[in-house]
């Protein structure tokens, strides 16, 4: 189950369950879409993939206790702001190869 982590690890902005502007890697690594745009190119600092938008999970019980208020977002912050001169370096390669080709 995805975590839904609380905000950006760039820049520490909140990105509540519902934020449509999250975006995540394979691993769930979570930051908004101007990070993802403007610093990242698309390449996750952590592990070279690519982002796609986080899904919302449902805040009402619709079907099988699968809803927010069971299973409650995460609330342990990542704040880990990334070096824009070593992601460039980084992610240099890795930004001329799509995502599902990494």
């Amino acid at each position: 189950m995805l975590e839904l982590r609380p905000g950006c690890e760039h820049c520490n902005k909140a990105l509540p369950p519902d934020a449509l502007e999250a975006r995540i890697c394979s691993y769930e690594c979570t930051f908004c879409v101007p990070c993802v745009d403007a610093v990242l190119g698309n390449v996750c600092p952590n592990c070279g993939g690519g982002f796609t938008p986080r899904p919302v999970r449902p805040a009402r019980h619709w079907k099988g206790n699968n809803y927010l208020g069971n299973d409650p977002a995460g609330t342990k912050l990542r704040h880990r702001p990334v070096d824009p001169t070593q992601h460039a370096q980084f992610s240099a390669e890795l930004r001329a190869i799509a995502p599902e080709d990494r």
